[in-house]
C-alpha cells in the first residue's frame, strides 16, 4: 500500500531514508530550511521544499493529519528536533519518528509525544524504510539476493490452526522459522503446531510476499 512520507531534515540520514522510501513505491516530501541541502537533492525527488520546519504556520499549511509518516531527521540542532516533534503532534500528525544521539535526547522526545526514536547511520535508515513498507511489521534483516527475515504477527483467521493446515510455504511463498508469544519463542515449529493469539512469526522469504502477508494482518 502507498503511503505518504514527511521527511524533514535532509542530511546523510534523511536523503538516504527518503530514497529508499521513494525507491519502495510511496510518495515522499523532503523539508529542509537549508537551500543548499534542498538543492543538492531537488532533482532525485518530485516535491523537495525549502522551509522553516520549527514554524507552525509552516507544517499546518503542509496538512499534517495527511502524512501517513513523518520522520524528523535533523542532525544537529536538537531543539528545533524537539520543537518540529512537538508541533507535529499537536497538529495531528499520526507517527512521528525523530532522532536521537543519546538516551537524554531519547527521553525527552519521548516525553513529548514522538512515536518512535531513530538512532542514526545508513543501514538504519534502509531498516526502518522497509519496516515502515508494510503493515506491522516489527523487525528485518536483509540477507542476499533480495530476501529477508521478517517477524511479523499471524493472520487473525489463522487463530486455531496449524501452520500444515495453513500450508504457507505454498500459499504466501515463505518459510516460518521460528514463533514467537511474548518472552517465548519456539525455534523449530513442527507442522501441527496450533497459531494461538499473540503469536508472531520469524519468516525468510522475498521482500515483495513477505509485505503481501503482513497487509492481511
Amino acid at each position: 500500500m502507498k503511503k505518504s512520507i514527511l521527511i524533514i531534515g535532509i542530511g546523510r540520514l534523511g536523503s538516504h531514508l527518503a530514497e529508499k522510501m521513494q525507491d519502495l513505491g510511496h510518495d515522499v516530501l523532503v523539508l529542509d530550511r537549508n537551500e543548499d541541502s534542498i538543492k543538492k537533492v531537488a532533482t532525485h525527488f518530485d516535491d523537495a521544499r525549502i522551509a522553516d520546519y520549527t514554524s507552525e504556520d509552516v507544517l499546518r499549511a503542509l496538512d499534517i493529519p495527511s502524512f501517513d509518516l513523518c520522520f524528523i531527521t535533523v542532525g544537529d540542532d536538537f531543539e528545533a528536533s524537539m520543537t518540529t516533534t512537538y508541533t507535529l503532534k499537536k497538529l495531528g500528525a499520526r507517527y512521528v519518528a525523530a532522532r536521537a544521539r543519546d538516551e537524554v535526547q531519547c527521553e525527552l522526545l519521548r516525553k513529548i509525544g514522538a512515536d518512535e526514536i531513530i538512532y542514526a547511520d545508513g543501514e538504519v535508515a534502509d531498516k526502518l524504510a522497509i519496516r515502515h513498507n508494510g503493515n506491522n511489521i516489527f523487525d528485518y534483516i536483509a540477507l542476499a539476493g533480495g530476501y529477508a527475515i521478517f517477524e511479523v504477527p499471524i493472520v487473525k483467521e489463522w487463530k486455531g490452526k496449524t501452520i500444515a493446515e495453513i500450508d504457507v510455504r505454498k500459499k504466501y511463498k515463505i518459510n516460518i522459522i521460528a514463533i514467537k508469544n511474548g518472552n517465548n519463542i519456539n525455534p523449530t515449529p513442527m507442522p501441527d503446531y496450533a497459531f494461538r493469539d499473540g503469536d508472531h512469526i520469524f519468516v525468510m522469504g522475498l521482500s515483495r510476499d513477505v509485505f503481501k502477508l503482513s497487509s492481511k494482518t
